[in-house]
């Protein structure tokens, strides 16, 4: 799953079905989570799901397709959906959720391992579907990663804080506490500047270069910010990396609303690095 602490690990249970490349997951969705933010109703945020299927992404590959432990996996897109007042309430307790995944678009290498695949998943409670999402993925051996890498791949810090920018307050980026704040404000823009640079969550454990989910953490709340607040629970969002996020020069995240939709992209030394919508109806 890639997380350091048992407790991040949302998957409970992932079989074959009977139809090829299609399986059945379980998951269990906590009522309350250090990182997930809640708007004050009985919902859970929607970047749950998101990290269901990115567990998804990963455990299939590797339980059912042969891909090797060590390779590194990269997420090339994603997207989610939720439908309209469908969305599971979260009780006192954890939240049981079902998941069918289909796996297509299977690539393999000469030798006929696995190299890169898509996966779609439908989410569903006691049998009524309420959301949706999907993405790609690649698998890339050691030695393929540090030559795509290069020098990069050999660095293993966290983000560094950029000088001279300051925190927006928790309330404007819509997270639950001063530490979940991934964003500074910088002259006229947002920086990625995470105010935990060790974040239980979002970096976990060593790694080369900005998280997919930070980055779309990222754009969740500068659509927050750039909204005075209104906008915080995106129903629907899109993701493409066009390219690795270093972890410095700090990137720059940029964000356009178009009344319910919010557009985005990070940009690093004027270099766009990752691209996406996110919509709020």
């Amino acid at each position: 799953m890639h997380r350091t602490s048992v407790a991040e690990v949302l998957l409970t249970d992932v079989r074959r079905t009977r139809t090829p490349d299609v399986f059945a997951a379980a998951a269990s969705w906590p009522r309350a989570h250090a990182t997930f933010p809640r708007d004050g109703s009985q919902r859970h945020s929607p970047l749950i799901m998101v990290e269901t299927l990115r567990q998804l992404g990963l455990y299939i590959p590797l339980r059912f397709y042969a891909v090797p432990a060590a390779c590194h996996a990269v997420i090339t897109d994603l997207y989610f959906r939720l439908a309209a007042g469908s969305a599971p309430p979260a009780h006192s307790g954890a939240t049981e959720v079902t998941c069918r995944a289909r796996v297509s678009a299977v690539r393999r290498t000469a030798d006929h391992r696995v190299c890169a695949l898509r996966l779609d998943a439908v989410f569903t409670v006691r049998g009524l579907a309420f959301g949706q999402g999907g993405g790609g993925v690649r698998f890339l051996s050691e030695a393929q990663y540090r030559a795509l890498r290069g020098r990069a791949a050999r660095v293993a810090v966290a983000v560094p804080s950029p000088d001279g920018a300051h925190r927006p307050p928790a309330a404007a980026l819509a997270v639950n506490h001063p530490q979940d704040a991934v964003l500074a404000v910088a002259g006229d823009g947002l920086l990625l500047a995470p105010a935990d640079p060790l974040h239980p969550f979002l970096f976990d454990h060593p790694t080369d270069h900005v998280p997919g989910m930070a980055l779309l953490e990222a754009a969740r709340q500068a659509a927050s910010y750039g909204s005075g607040g209104t906008l915080r629970r995106p129903r629907a969002g899109r993701m493409k990396a066009v390219r690795f996020t270093e972890l410095a020069p700090p990137a720059r995240v940029l964000c356009t609303q178009y009344d319910s939709l919010c557009v985005f992209r990070v940009t690093q030394g004027g270099t766009r690095t990752a691209y996406g919508t996110l919509s709020y109806q």
